[in-house]
């Protein structure tokens, strides 16, 4: 076994690949970029190395870099984790010329299943069964749109050397291919440095089924069989489950085979995952198409990890020390169910932009644990860890093991409600609307579930406004509370020596004023009233109409804030924030989450409204493109500009017809959230 490796990966797979590392008694290395210094990866090993600055290409790209600090720290192999260099062939081969282990497979084995269409032509000649479609390598457009026309639309274009979901675009008409190509092209020659494409048919409603595999340098071969990543986003995996729903063992059996031979086409070694994209037959069958491997450990191992109880990383370190795969087919077996949630900082209502920021909250379920468990958190961030816009948004991976399916649901919700965030827009909540939709409880799967059910699944609030200001005005009160004194004279409860006192609380819930009075009783009672003129009340309101109201009683308890009002009861934690408007309270409970503000008035006393004509960053990024020049004239929709940030493109279009006043920024610019683009003059001005 290795003495020390280096771990060329940031983030979560840093720290998992450290665990199990630290188990094994083999000391590690990490290496870390300007941003990443204080970042946990780099604790969890036993020593580290900055390789440069924040952008990937500064740093974690640098492999000429990251061999140089293998060699200094005298490190005798390095692990890629998955990303960046783990699938780079020239890279898996620098470290082999320069005498360093490389913990995957071969450069030939990379290299082959790197090009979807190489490796397509591979598996039909290894008897896999692919989609129908164009995998040649004449890249014209022209011909390329006549090979999308023969097969039929919708068609898929998928970047050659793509993994992780960029480089797709599906294209449902002759006449809107010649923009995805180019949209697909660019994105690919910047995420992966070719824009090769290919062209296959768009399985309608299908299903994504990948099985592991793992080979060694003896000959030997097994799959540790499947895993569903059906519930996608932008080709993006949000939850991943093992076993498949539905699979029989025949299919599986099937598979499995399929997916052993094409590993030994290319004669594997290492941890692989063949893709395959599964289509459901009117007679209830299914049909399966090689879709791609991915040479490298993926994000989702932990549920293969639940179902068999091995650990695959420790797999990855035997293997490539040369020993024998631990195990043969016939010794692995499943045992429950496991399913995976991506938690990812990012605004799922609006359009799952990227959030950055700090971390001000972090807190996991109970009962969590950092290895196999019945609930697991695999994150490389910590409370007070600052979010970046340099990488991709994954925060973390909640694994949950059960039973069966069912057991495993609940377990993934509850642990969903337990998990606190805040600080910055997490996609927890959208999370649970997803685990809770008739179509995923009953697993009626598919790749266009979130998309097709987006409406059910977004801009839910089930924690409405009334028990949202209860929580509020409660946890405030709590604090006050603990700041008085025995002097009655100096009571913050609005106690009175006669009649009553109203305390009036100025809120913001979602974008909308909101006003509560609290009235205190003589007798210590206290009658919350929730005032909104704009706000429908929510689905669990106690009552409708304009008003709430009724008796408020709260007690702190060691499981939260247990709140009564309106009828209503709810147990909440409480975090209050510092806000530019004023305080920020986030409630989480096991209902739901939310959060309400209240606003000083006085701080925004005077303010003028914001003005229009302005367009501004909806995050954090780069500028990529401007789709127009100064003195153009736009139409509302039109895109404008294209910004990235964390991996993933996003287009900026115009709100209304306006004419181009000026371009505040060129493509390149790194700009802040809110930065000022570009700005428009009104349809008023173009028409003068």
């Amino acid at each position: 076994m290795f003495n020390k490796i280096l771990i060329a990966n940031r983030g979560e797979i840093a720290c998992r690949v450290a665990a199990t590392c630290a188990r094994l008694a083999i000391k590690t290395v990490a290496v870390y970029s300007d941003v990443d210094a204080q970042a946990q990866h780099v604790s969890a090993c036993d020593e580290s190395v900055h390789i440069g600055g924040n952008t990937p290409a500064q740093s974690y790209l640098n492999g000429q870099r990251i061999i140089e600090a293998a060699l200094a720290t005298g490190a005798q192999a390095i692990h890629p984790g998955y990303g960046f260099l783990s699938e780079n062939a020239d890279f898996a081969q620098a470290c082999a010329d320069a005498g360093l282990v490389f913990i995957g497979p071969a450069p030939g084995s990379i290299q082959a299943m790197g090009l979807k269409a190489e490796s397509k032509r591979l598996m039909g000649a290894a008897g896999v069964p692919l989609v129908p479609g164009y995998h040649g390598s004449d890249q014209d457009p022209a011909l390329l749109q006549r090979e999308a026309d023969a097969i039929g639309y919708p068609v898929l274009i998928k970047a050659s050397a793509g993994g992780g979901g960029r480089g797709l675009r599906v294209v449902n008409h002759a006449d809107e291919f010649e923009a995805a190509l180019a949209s697909c092209q660019r994105e690919a020659i910047h995420s992966f440095g070719s824009d090769a494409v290919l062209i296959e048919k768009y399985v309608q409603r299908p299903r994504h089924i990948e099985v592991q595999v793992f080979g060694d340098t003896h000959g030997n071969y097994v799959h540790l069989f499947e895993r569903d990543c059906s519930v996608q986003r932008r080709h993006q995996k949000v939850l991943e489950e093992a076993p498949a729903p539905g699979m029989t063992g025949a299919l599986r059996a099937e598979m499995g085979a399929a997916a052993v031979a094409a590993a030994r086409a290319v004669n594997y070694v290492g941890a692989g995952t063949v893709e395959f994209i599964v289509e459901q037959q009117p007679d209830g069958g299914m049909t399966f198409y090689f879709m791609e491997m991915n040479t490298r450990l993926q994000v989702e191992h932990p549920v293969t990890e639940a179902i068999t109880g091995q650990d695959l990383v420790e797999w990855q370190l035997r293997v490539a020390c040369g020993e024998k795969l631990p195990l043969q087919q016939d010794q692995l077996h499943i045992t429950g169910h496991a399913i995976e949630a991506r938690l990812c900082a990012e605004n799922p209502d609006h359009d799952f932009l990227p959030s950055t920021g700090t971390l001000q909250v972090l807190r996991w379920p109970e009962g969590v644990t950092f290895a196999r468990g019945a609930v697991r958190v695999d994150s490389g961030v910590r409370e007070g860890d600052v979010i970046s816009p340099y990488y991709d948004s994954m925060l973390a991976k909640l694994i949950v093991h059960g039973a069966n399916r069912e057991d495993a649901l609940a377990r993934l919700d509850r642990a969903l409600a337990q998990t606190q965030i805040v600080g910055l827009h997490s996609n927890v909540q959208f999370l649970r609307h997803v685990l809770q939709s008739p179509s995923f409880a009953q697993a009626q799967l598919d790749t266009a579930l979130i998309p097709r059910e987006q409406a059910r699944l977004l801009h839910q609030e089930k924690l409405g406004l009334p028990l949202a200001a209860a929580a509020h005005i409660a946890s405030t009160l709590v604090a006050e509370r603990a700041l008085q004194t025995t002097d009655p004279f100096s009571r913050r409860d609005g106690w009175r020596a006669y009649g009553a006192v109203t305390r009036r609380f100025d809120l913001e819930f979602h974008g909308t004023p909101v006003r509560a009075n609290l009235r205190y009783e003589r007798d210590g009672a206290m009658h919350l009233s929730v005032h909104s003129a704009d706000v429908a009340m929510p689905l669990d309101a106690p009552a409708t109409g304009l008003t709430v109201q009724g008796a408020l009683q709260f007690t702190a308890t060691a499981q939260g804030l247990v709140i009564e009002f309106a009828e209503r009861r709810l147990t909440a934690i409480c975090h209050t924030i510092s806000h530019e408007k004023g305080a920020e309270t986030h409630v989480f409970s096991p209902q739901a989450a939310t959060k309400i503000i209240a606003i000083d008035v006085f701080s925004h006393a005077g303010e003028a409204p914001t003005q229009g004509g302005r367009l501004t960053a909806p995050m954090p990024g780069k500028v990529v493109s401007f789709a127009v020049q100064t003195g153009d004239a736009v139409k509302a929709g039109q895109v404008l500009a294209i910004m990235e940030a964390m991996k993933m493109e996003h287009t900026i279009a115009a709100p209304a017809d306006g004419l181009v006043a000026e371009l505040l920024y060129a493509p390149g610019d790194q700009v802040a959230e809110g930065a000022e683009l570009l700005r428009l003059t009104s349809a008023l001005a173009v028409t003068a």
